[in-house]
């Protein structure tokens, strides 16, 4: 395949290019320098002399906090910055796959979201992820809409990174335990977004790692794994204070996935720790497995 990919600085697509690459494809990557997706006349210009068979759009605004303080700011990139992805897609004649967000829930479920439960985001950033996804279904009809969530990995923040480096700078660990997600490892997501292009009918798809917990049970798991004895307090969300809202509940169905794909993602607990042995070893493991 072809694949012009948007959002090359971030943390998924340094996992993503080189899965591409590994399996043989063809990747054109592009940061905000090369192609902003505000500026619909630059990336056109980017993107359609390559002549990609697959769009994977991950530029995005995901500051959570934020998109609560700039919301136009995150409409102008999360929703119409996706329309313009989604409009070049279908001039290019190429696939369309983006990453949207748990976000676009409200939270107050008790099972699982499925794709087709409705949307109700609580905030900016979820509002504007939402517009994208709205947009990207009325502009180009072949599509894959992939939400994830909690996402940890190489080359960007974190929630892993940080409650590793927090711990062994002696600071007080305080962590909110009234959230419950899906911790999603950025190397295991890239393996699944390759394989919904070469398999998938278009769509909307969620893809997590398997299992759920809060952020605090996360931060426990996280440091015994890393063999550091720290305690951690128990906070609630109204508590940290934060200035944008989050849903407490955002655990995502992934059957759909699954089925398309014929595979089920690795646990969270799993993924932690080979993302730790990773990082201790230096070398990102798509890059071990491709040599």
């Amino acid at each position: 395949m072809r694949v012009a990919v948007t959002g090359a600085h971030g943390m998924l697509a340094r996992a993503l290019v080189p899965r591409l690459e590994s399996a043989g494809d063809t990747v054109l990557a592009l940061a905000k320098a090369d192609a902003d997706v505000t500026d619909a006349a630059a990336l056109d210009a980017a993107i359609a002399p390559f002549r990609p068979d697959w769009i994977f759009h991950l530029a995005a605004f995901t500051k959570v906090d934020a998109c609560e303080s700039e919301p136009e700011r995150a409409l102008a990139v999360n929703g119409e910055g996706s329309r313009h992805v989604a409009r070049t897609a279908r001039a290019c004649g190429a696939g369309l796959l983006a990453i949207s967000t748990d976000y676009v829930f409200d939270g107050r479920a008790t099972r699982p979201y499925r794709e087709d439960d409705p949307a109700a985001p609580l905030g900016a950033y979820g509002r504007s992820k939402w517009a994208g996804e709205q947009a990207i279904r009325a502009e180009q009809p072949r599509h894959l809409i992939v939400r994830t969530s909690w996402l940890f990995g190489r080359g960007g923040p974190n929630f892993v990174d940080a409650i590793l480096a927090r711990a062994r700078s002696g600071q007080p660990l305080a962590v909110v335990d009234d959230q419950r997600g899906s911790p999603t490892w950025t190397h295991d997501l890239a393996g699944a977004l390759v394989a919904l292009a070469r398999r998938a009918a278009p769509g909307t798809y969620h893809a997590t790692n398997a299992g759920d917990c809060t952020w605090h049970e996360l931060a426990e798991w996280t440091l015994a794994r890393a063999g550091l004895d720290v305690p951690i307090e128990r906070i609630s969300t109204a508590k940290l204070a934060r200035p944008a809202p989050r849903p407490a509940y955002s655990v995502l169905d992934h059957t759909k996935l699954e089925r398309a794909i014929g595979e089920r993602l690795p646990h969270w607990r799993q993924a932690v720790e080979h993302y730790l042995e990773e990082s201790a070893a230096g070398a990102p493991a798509a890059r071990r497995e491709a040599s």
